[in-house]
């Protein structure tokens, strides 16, 4: 009964579907022999999106009680706290993205405001209005939070900022005044452009040894000194460069100055407390759209991000559809590679070291990993999805699923929008809707990734190297290593594996990071219950009498010896590796570099979530479960 179900299903993909197969099939045929990856992403999204109507059509209830018991058994297995999540519904399938946003958003909207504008060095959303100014925390992130609000004199608002120190509020009033208040005091005095043929593009203030704030403007860079007892600006050195636009984030503390007729000429510094840095000038390719034609660079296609302590610059070129990657050096910028596009329009984030690429015009987001250089996505394309939207309490016992989603759209309207036409991407992981003044943060899923991908010691390495939610990434390699061996795969494959845990563990003792203790007590009986396994048994039987005659009969021994042979070992510190320029010696916040927990595994964890759940379902082979310990011993 259940093959003429499947095969009944597949019937009716293949009538429904067979345009959107065949034009798959053609661009697959015809593209991937010569660039060696799927590009076939609109043919794609096609016939995975009448693909699925075939199936939701008939089993629309099915398919939701199906989703929602799935995240219900993630949730046990993984020990999650929220509650949110399993009420989420289709949109809240990890199997359908990579990525998401959490509802509900950091909600900003203020009556008579003049606009949001985000603080990147103090991690504030800030909204004025004629006389106030309201201010948001963006870290961490609490759609709860309440607002404070200072005081300001009335006037236009092109851009505001705080003093690190949050002592001082900066408000640029025009393109040649910038207004400085002492939120203490109340006490405030202006700095205009010595000249009128100059003005003012933005500024930013800096943790510099030799100045405090910045004005960048179309003739350079004045570096100032605030001086509160004088209630004025010192100046301390000007650089002058003709200036078209820029682009700085305090992430980098690295300002791009772009100049010249298509505003593809750079010229860089960085401010950090270590002193300043020049950046040998350079130009960006640009490809030509035709013969008598030359584009003009925008400052929305350009980029500067960190990625595990590396300064990227990346820029679109959307005549050629590539987005290529700058790396800076003291004395050279060199570009790495380039990855292909699929919009005109892109917008890029940055979350636990991985790199998105979002693909705004269709709609998906792209994640890459470039920890090796690598130039292949972690996975295919998937849209970016709300979770957490709650529904209305007659809909969900609906079973039509379009009422649902009518509903819901009525309820939430602009939030269940993604993409929307007002969002702005805030380097590294924020989105802020301008027009419906709302902050969304976005998350990995590092579940549904990890499941995406078959070759396990790949995964592996991928999770070691999350720093955000340690505890998740252990629990998935454990469970990868557990389903490596029960699936009794190569032990060629699984050494790989092993390697992989091990040397990252080794890493870890090195550099002194300790190991992401367990989330919940009860982590192993959570593990045991799921796989039905006796985790009370242990490794040491009449088939380990190898290991019994070398005195090493039970956990401790076995934990020990393991523990001697990993601090011996050497892991390839690639992150660390000699380069001329990184932070320049600053101190780089936030959630790039300051995470000290580690997903390693340590082998007390080997043994108590790996060996010994999977010994009673490894009775009729104990050979292979032998190699595989001797293979973790070595």
């Amino acid at each position: 009964m259940k093959d003429k179900k499947a095969t009944s299903t597949l019937k009716r993909i293949l009538i429904s579907c067979t345009s959107q197969a065949q034009d798959y099939g053609t661009c697959v045929a015809a593209k991937v022999p010569e660039v060696e990856r799927d590009m076939c992403l609109k043919e794609f999204l096609a016939l995975k999106a009448c693909m699925q109507n075939v199936v939701l059509k008939r089993f629309s209830v099915v398919f939701c009680f199906a989703v929602n018991l799935l995240e219900r058994k993630e949730q046990n297995m993984l020990g999650s706290t929220s509650s949110t999540q399993s009420s989420v519904g289709l949109s809240g399938s990890g199997a359908l993205s990579h990525v998401y946003i959490q509802h509900p958003p950091l909600r900003c909207s203020i009556s008579g405001s003049s606009g949001l504008f985000y603080d990147d060095g103090n991690r504030i959303l800030l909204s004025p209005t004629s006389d106030q100014v309201f201010v948001w925390k963006t870290s961490p992130l609490s759609p709860q939070a309440s607002p404070r609000v200072d005081t300001i004199d009335e006037g236009p608002v092109l851009s505001i900022r705080y003093s690190l120190d949050e002592k001082v509020i900066a408000i640029q009033r025009s393109n040649h005044e910038i207004q400085f208040r002492n939120r203490e005091t109340g006490q405030a005095f202006s700095q205009r452009c010595r000249s009128d043929s100059e003005s003012i593009l933005g500024f930013f203030w800096t943790d510099c040894s030799t100045c405090d704030v910045i004005f960048v403007k179309t003739s350079g860079l004045d570096l100032f000194s605030y001086e509160p007892q004088l209630k004025a600006l010192r100046l301390v050195e000007t650089k002058k460069i003709n200036v078209s636009w820029y682009v700085y984030t305090h992430e980098s503390r690295m300002v791009l100055l772009a100049s010249g007729m298509q505003c593809k000429t750079f010229s860089g510094f960085q401010f950090s407390s270590g002193g300043i840095i020049r950046l040998p000038r350079f130009d960006m390719a640009m490809a030509k759209a035709e013969a008598n034609t030359k584009p003009v660079l925008a400052e929305e296609d350009v980029h500067i991000v960190t990625i595990y302590g590396r300064i990227y610059c990346l820029q679109v070129d959307r005549v050629a559809m590539l987005l290529h990657l700058y790396r800076f050096y003291r004395d050279a910028v060199v570009r790495q590679c380039s990855l292909p596009i699929f919009s005109s329009k892109i917008a890029v984030s940055v979350i636990d070291n991985v790199l998105l690429v979002h693909q705004v015009e269709a709609k998906v987001v792209i994640l890459y990993d470039i920890f090796s250089d690598s130039r292949v996505p972690i996975s295919a394309p998937l849209p970016l999805l709300v979770r957490g939207m709650p529904r209305a309490t007659a809909s969900t016992r609906s079973i039509d699923k379009d009422a649902v989603r009518l509903e819901t759209n009525e309820l939430h309207n602009h939030e269940a929008v993604m993409y929307g036409e007002g969002w702005t991407f805030l380097v590294p992981d924020l989105i802020c809707d301008a027009v419906h003044g709302n902050l969304w943060r976005i998350h990995l899923d590092l579940e549904a990734i990890s499941s995406s991908s078959s070759e396990a010691p790949s995964v592996l390495e991928f999770l070691q190297r999350r720093k955000l939610e340690p505890s998740k990434a252990k629990l998935l390699c454990l469970a990868a290593t557990r389903t490596l061996i029960l699936e009794r795969r190569p032990v060629a494959m699984v050494s790989r594996a092993i390697d992989v845990l091990i040397s990252s563990y080794s890493h870890s003792l090195k550099m002194g990071l300790p190991p992401q203790k367990r989330a919940v007590e009860g982590e192993k009986t959570s593990a045991s219950s799921h796989q039905h396994f006796d985790g009370s048994r242990t490794i040491a039987d009449d088939d380990m009498s190898r290991f019994e005659k070398n005195g090493n009969p039970n956990k401790h021994a076995f934990v020990s010896e393991v523990e001697k042979e990993s601090q011996q070992s050497m892991f390839e510190d690639t992150v660390n590796e000699p380069i001329d320029l990184t932070t320049g010696g600053c101190d780089i916040s936030g959630q790039q570099g300051a995470q000290v927990a580690s997903a390693a595994v340590s082998s007390d964890e080997m043994y108590d979530l790996v060996f010994s759940l999977i010994e009673e379902e490894m009775t009729g082979e104990p050979a292979y479960l032998v190699s595989i310990i001797v293979e973790y011993f070595r």
